[in-house]
């Protein structure tokens, strides 16, 4: 269970769930705090130039706080009924705000059409894994297996450093009795689409690249 050391079985839905909202709520105390951060300045009636600057933070902050909103709507949430799909080129666009941060690029080849919504969120999801493996920064590069509603992906991180985390790895394996918490619900999850989907998912170092697969 969360916060224990031993592994302990699969979290219930419940437990699933608020796992999720922890991840989600992790990626946006930063920006948040920054936002705070900058208004309590605002509030000391500062000089211009301090001024200025709490204004620049209140913005990018925004801004960081924004992409990453819509950027785990759709990868972590409903994104519309039941059935429903989504366009790749939403998806990239969610992507690019998210992951492009000044140290890591995107190139995306996936053509623009219409996906089952939980392959796009399946994709979206590899991509936060693929940004893991190259912690200095880098290039992600994204490109199709198949074609149509079948279609799967295959994301070739590089970068400096790159590397394959086994708690990932461990987490994505169907065999696994990794603990799942709040810092490890996220690959877990990835697996859970995976299979949804009918795939599973695979990381594979490649001279200094990082391969992950959905196949």
């Amino acid at each position: 269970m969360s916060g224990t050391s031993s592994p302990g079985p699969a979290p219930d839905t419940l437990e699933l769930a608020a796992l999720l909202c922890s991840r989600v709520c992790h990626d946006l105390i930063s920006p948040v705090g920054a936002i705070v951060n900058g208004l309590e300045v605002l509030d000391d009636n500062p000089k211009p130039e301090d001024r200025d600057f709490a204004l620049d933070l209140i913005r990018k902050s925004a801004k960081t706080a924004s992409a990453r909103l819509q950027f785990c709507r759709l990868a972590f949430g409903a994104a519309g009924s039941s059935g429903a799909q989504i366009d790749l080129g939403d998806a990239q666009t969610m992507a690019r705000g998210h992951i492009e941060d000044g140290k890591i690029t995107m190139t995306w080849n996936l053509p623009r059409l219409l996906l089952p919504k939980n392959r796009v969120k399946l994709l979206l999801n590899m991509l936060i894994i693929a940004q893991q493996t190259i912690p200095r920064g880098g290039t992600l590069t994204i490109d199709p297996i198949g074609e149509g509603e079948t279609m799967s992906f295959r994301v070739t991180s590089s970068g400096l450093n790159a590397r394959v985390p086994q708690n990932i790895v461990d987490l994505l394996s169907a065999s696994s009795a990794a603990t799942v918490d709040a810092h490890a619900v996220q690959p877990y999850y990835t697996r859970l689409l995976a299979q949804a989907c009918g795939l599973s998912v695979t990381l594979v170092p490649d001279g200094e690249k990082v391969i992950v697969t959905a196949s």
